[in-house]
């Protein structure tokens, strides 16, 4: 390999917006910041996350007003 043609390997944080944060190496010389890490990937933890940064979940409820999933009444047994 040749010498002095690949970036250095620096120890950096990471941070998430959740407030976890941890250390990993990176060829960035500067923090990185990101908005969904394995702390609170719905993947990981099992629990089922919206992330909204647009309005779209109150938008879709405004317009169909929460009944969309709904499922319809049975019908009547005849007899």
């Amino acid at each position: 390999m040749k010498k002095k043609i690949h970036p250095a390997y620096k120890v950096v944080n990471v941070s998430c917006a959740c407030g976890h944060s941890f250390t990993t190496g990176s060829t960035l010389s500067k923090d990185i910041r990101v908005d969904i890490c394995s702390a609170c990937h719905p993947f990981y933890t099992g629990k089922q996350k919206f992330v909204d940064t647009a309005g779209r979940v109150e938008k879709f409820n405004r317009k169909y007003g929460g009944d969309y999933f709904k499922k319809p009444a049975a019908p009547a047994a005849k007899k």
